[in-house]
């Protein structure tokens, strides 16, 4: 009997000893550092467990008594839950700062796609502005050509009337006579061969014929037309370029140009006028 007192006390005073050791945090485990909350303000580190006596909260009976060196649930829970905590705390600053990546990397793709908008734009305004440019150019040019062309056709219409004499011929008729004779058509060919493929000129063709009234006008204008139709046959002058124009009997100017004096026998006078100065300007 009093043997199994001793083993009762003996197991009494293991029971009372072990739990204390066993509750005790790692001596090398150290508190562990400090965090930082969901809302940005620091967090104290984690305290290490300290227990408040033996019972550490149960209440004081035998079956705590004997449980108690072992890990409860209670036990568990009071160890798990501040570290739970922080982990729950990790994970949502965690996800904050996912969301702030993905906020700072959508704003980061919405300037990069506004500046490369911008250059898109500044280059088609430059491309614009080449092309302004260009036309502008363009449009000086032929605006500066239109001018000279302008100028050029003034100076040519101003000069349209600036005919000078250049030669001169008379065909004499017989009375009744309208048809050439060789030394009248070697005038007419010695006036009329230098101006194939000339410009710039015109024949000025008058018939003359003794008589009175239309009958005067009448022979002058059949001698004029034999003249006019020897050069436009034979030296193909246009017909444009020649004016007729029938005198009749009309008296000759004399020498000093008041006195006058009746003709004698038919003839015609041509003369040709050339326009040096609009040639010169056309070429």
């Amino acid at each position: 009997m009093k043997k199994n007192w001793i083993f009762l006390a003996l197991f009494l005073s293991i029971v009372l000893v072990v739990p204390g050791f066993a509750q005790k945090a790692p001596s090398g485990g150290g508190a562990p550092p400090a965090g930082i909350g969901p809302s940005g303000a620091a967090r104290e580190p984690l305290s290490p467990y300290k227990p408040n006596d033996f019972w550490d909260g149960d209440d004081p009976n035998l079956a705590h008594l004997i449980a108690h060196p072992f890990a409860t649930k209670a036990y568990v829970q009071r160890l798990v839950g501040p570290i739970r905590d922080r982990i729950n705390e990790l994970d949502e600053l965690t996800s904050e700062n996912k969301k702030m990546i993905r906020d700072v990397d959508a704003r980061a793709q919405q300037g990069i796609q506004l500046v490369s908008e911008k250059i898109s734009l500044a280059e088609q305004h430059a491309k614009d502005a080449a092309d302004a440019a260009n036309k502008a150019q363009l449009a000086q040019t032929a605006a500066t050509q239109a001018v000279t062309r302008v100028s050029t056709e003034e100076q040519v219409v101003g000069n349209l009337d600036r005919y000078k004499g250049s030669a001169d011929a008379e065909i004499r008729f017989r009375v009744g006579q309208t048809v050439l004779s060789k030394t009248a058509k070697d005038a007419l060919d010695e006036m009329a061969a230098p101006l194939k493929g000339q410009r710039n000129y015109i024949i000025e063709v008058r018939g003359f014929s003794p008589g009175h009234g239309q009958a005067a006008i009448a022979s002058s204008q059949t001698m004029a037309d034999s003249v006019v139709r020897y050069l436009v046959l034979n030296h193909h002058i246009p017909l444009y370029r020649i004016y007729v124009l029938s005198m009749g009997s009309a008296p000759l100017a004399g020498a000093d140009g008041k006195m006058a004096k009746p003709i004698s026998g038919g003839r015609v006078e041509i003369n040709l006028l050339k326009n040096d100065l609009v040639g010169s300007v056309q070429h």
